[in-house]
Formats: structure tokens, C-alpha cells, sequence
């Protein structure tokens, strides 16, 4: 139970109090302060309440300094109980045997026993808390039964029975205390380092998917600079209204990637600060149009295909999808040698599929290094339990398939049923630029860098 890392105490309740403080759980394992508060008042009720109580005892020796240092020797030792809880529960019974064979009247000296044996079973110390209630068990018995004829006060005779059974009871009851206390404790521990390793686990895939969307944004928006500049570059003098054009394309592509990784960043922010829900809604297939128009003016001819009845789909697979058919779109963009790209979205009960294919062949050469594209389409259907495809066909070109599950939806507001469509919709206006994300793999199995 020690070694336990983290913000807080490790003896501390699994849940905070006012003003967000956690509080401590009692019996708790090592501190670094000495527990003097909670061992002077169990001094003084020692002292107090064996006074009290020895009126009642008027055969049982008279209360005196020495007695006085027995009843003390308990609380005193209580103060290591924290650092040697073994130490603690072995003296504090060793001391109240000493004061029963003196002959001291009976009273809340046991007080001491009690918080020392509790303490030492939640610290894992249980064989020596164990053994410290049966030394003192064992001593009363013997004084009780058979040394009290030689030990004060004279003439004391042995101990009833029905009394014998109250104390037994009574040290029964304290080991089943103790258990009780160190099986709650961890319970609680076990509980807080379930939160805590969620609590990981929530954050890392936060990061995760913060990362497969800077990179969806960032690697598409660099990439279309890189690719429109070298198309400036070469008919600035050639063609300067085509440089033109390709210098309109980078603004363009520019501002889109800004004001998308604004609404990641402010997604962060505001869900870090008040769970807010971003201003922005995450891109779907509803941009499925801006899309296929973004790959035309790189010279792609998309045909979309929608099979099935058009469903709404949740926030989390509509951006998936549309994630993944940009990332087909980008890999036929730069690497094939096809004019040409089919998409199929294929909608059944619960489930949608993706198809993109192209007709290849694979142009330029071998593309070397290792991209997160592929990774991330397959993280991102992945986590809506779903898969992802990718590889040549076998007459040739190549093909994305992924497969998302989702739960609800409703038919879209559109309409829109089966049958196919050219860039979407029929006659759509094409918009500059081409589509986000790199990392799909090449037709010899690397990935873009």
C-alpha cells in the first residue's frame, strides 16, 4: 500500500471536500508529520476516563505516578504509528499487559491498542498486529486464571468467565475492525489508481486525436503550397495567368488550413477550460462537395456514388468518413497516374462503407519514408469500432475500402438515395485547392512522407 505516486496524499479519501481539498482516510499509511493531535487527546481520555473509572474499582490497585507513566507510554508510542506501525501495535500491547499485572483498575487503556492495531492491519502490518492482540489475549488470561495469586492487589481472586468472553469478544471485534479498515483502504486505492489510469488514458487519446488533426490539416495545407509554388514557378513566365491562378490556390489553401487549425486549438481551449462545445462544426460529408471540387482543380475527375438511403451520421463518423476520403483523394492526387477517382459511399443499417477507387498506374517513382496517413485512417475507424483497407487492386490502380459503424441517424435532409453523382452533387461549382491529409500508401507499399 505505500509506494503509491501521485498529486495528492496517499492517505487520502478517493473524492474532494470544500474548496477541492481531499480528505485524508484514517488509519492511513506513512506521513511525514507526527500525529501529536490525535495521540494527546487519546492521552487525555486514558487519563481522565481510568480515573473515573477506578471509583468503581475499589478492589483494583490505587491510581499513582507509576500508573500514570503506563497510561501515557501508550498514547506516546501511538505518535511512530504512522512510521513503525509494527513497533507501535507490539508496544502499546506490551505496556496495558504491564499495567493489568500491576493491578491497575480496568478502563480505556485498551484505547491505545485499538488505534495501534487498526493502524498496523491498514498498513499491511497484519501478523504483527495480529501477534500484539494475542500477546495481550494470552497475558490476561494467565494473570487472570493463574498469576494473579502472586501479583497485586492481594487477595484478588481470578477473573469470572462472563468476563473472560466480553474481552475476547471485544479483541475479536478489534481484528475485524481491522480488517474492515484495510480492505476499504484498498478498495479506495484501488479505485483512485482506476481513475487515474483512465484519467491517462482519456488524456493520451486526446492527444492522439488533436495530433491526427493538425496533421490532416498541416501536412494537406504545406503539401498544396508546396505543389501549387512549383506550378507557379514553372509557367510564371510561360503563363502568368496559370501562376496566377496556382498563387490564388496557396492563399486559398493557406487561410482554410488557418482557420481549421484555429478551431483545433479553440476545441482545446474551451474544452479544457469549461467543456465547452466549439463554436465550429468538425468537417463531414456535407463538404463532400468542397471535396471532390478541391480535387478537380488539381485535374482529378471525381464520380461519387451514394448507394443506400443517405443517413446523418454521428459527429465522430461523419468526420471519420470524411477524413479518410480526403486522404484516398490526396494519395491519388499525388501519386497516380489516373485522371480519375471513384468514391462509393455505400449506406446500410448502422453502418457506412468507403470506396475510393482509381484506375493508377503509379506515377513518378518509388516514394521512400514513412507517413501518418495510413495510421490515422485506420486509428480513426478504429476507434468507432470500425476497419481500414488499402492496396493495389488486382487489375490494377488502387483502392481504399473502410468500413464505420455508427448507432442512430436519420435520413438526410436532403434526401439524397442511391445512384450516382458527379462531384457530389449534379453541376456543383468546383472551388480551388485539393483535398487535406497525406500517409496513404504508395502502389509498392510505402507510405508519402
Amino acid at each position: 500500500m505505500h509506494g503509491f505516486t501521485g498529486e495528492h496524499d496517499p492517505g487520502q479519501w478517493p473524492g474532494q471536500g470544500p474548496g477541492g481539498r481531499w480528505r485524508r482516510m484514517p488509519f492511513g499509511p506513512a506521513r511525514p508529520t507526527v500525529p501529536w493531535r490525535s495521540s494527546l487527546v487519546i492521552a487525555v481520555v486514558q487519563l481522565v476516563g481510568t480515573g473515573f473509572a477506578a471509583h468503581k474499582q475499589p478492589d483494583r490497585m490505587d491510581l499513582g505516578p507509576a500508573a500514570a507513566v503506563l497510561l501515557l507510554a501508550g498514547p506516546a508510542l501511538l505518535l511512530m504509528r504512522h512510521r513503525r506501525p509494527g513497533t507501535a501495535v507490539v508496544g502499546t500491547a506490551a505496556v496495558t499487559a504491564v499495567y493489568l499485572a500491576v493491578g491497575y483498575p480496568y478502563g480505556p487503556v485498551f484505547f491505545s491498542v485499538v488505534v495501534a492495531c487498526v493502524t498496523a492491519v491498514a498498513a499491511g502490518r497484519r501478523v504483527a498486529a495480529w501477534s500484539a492482540l494475542g500477546l495481550l489475549w494470552g497475558s490476561h488470561l494467565l494473570i487472570g486464571h493463574w498469576l494473579y495469586r502472586w501479583l497485586p492487589p492481594n487477595g484478588d481472586g481470578p477473573v469470572d468467565w462472563g468476563q473472560e468472553l466480553v474481552i475476547t469478544a471485544w479483541a475479536m471485534a478489534i481484528v475485524a475492525a481491522s480488517e474492515l479498515a484495510r480492505v476499504r483502504r484498498e478498495q479506495w486505492a484501488r479505485v483512485r489508481a482506476e481513475r487515474e489510469a483512465a484519467a491517462r488514458r482519456r488524456a493520451d487519446e486526446e492527444r492522439l486525436r488533436i495530433a491526427r488533426e493538425l496533421h490532416d490539416v498541416l501536412a494537406h495545407s504545406i503539401s498544396v503550397i508546396n505543389v501549387q509554388a512549383g506550378v507557379g514557378l514553372a509557367l510564371l513566365d510561360q503563363d502568368p495567368e496559370q501562376a496566377r491562378t496556382a498563387l490564388t490556390t496557396i492563399k486559398a489553401a493557406s487561410k482554410e488550413a488557418l482557420g481549421e487549425v484555429r478551431q483545433v486549438l479553440d476545441t482545446l481551449r474551451t474544452s479544457g477550460a469549461s467543456g465547452a462545445a466549439p463554436r465550429s462544426p468538425a468537417p463531414g460529408l456535407d463538404r463532400l462537395e468542397e471535396l471532390t471540387g478541391q480535387a478537380a482543380a488539381a485535374g482529378l475527375a471525381v464520380r461519387v456514388e451514394v448507394a443506400g438511403a443517405r443517413t446523418a451520421l454521428p459527429p465522430g463518423a461523419d468526420l471519420a468518413a470524411f477524413r479518410i476520403v480526403q486522404e484516398a483523394l490526396t494519395n491519388i492526387v499525388r501519386h497516380s497516374g489516373s485522371r480519375n477517382a471513384h468514391v462509393l459511399l455505400r449506406y446500410a443499417p448502422g453502418e457506412l462503407e468507403l470506396r475510393v477507387d482509381d484506375d493508377g498506374p503509379a506515377a513518378g517513382g518509388e516514394v521512400t519514408g514513412g507517413g501518418n496517413g495510413l495510421v490515422g485512417m485506420r486509428e480513426r475507424a478504429a476507434a468507432l469500432g470500425g476497419t481500414v483497407e488499402a492496396g493495389p487492386r488486382p487489375d490494377g490502380g488502387f483502392r481504399v475500402r473502410a468500413r464505420i459503424p455508427f448507432r442512430g441517424g436519420a435520413p438526410h435532409k436532403d434526401g439524397v438515395q442511391g445512384g450516382p453523382q458527379r462531384n457530389g452533387v449534379p453541376g456543383a461549382p468546383h472551388r480551388d485547392g485539393v483535398p487535406h491529409a497525406d500517409g496513404v500508401p504508395h502502389r509498392d507499399g510505402k507510405e508519402t512522407p
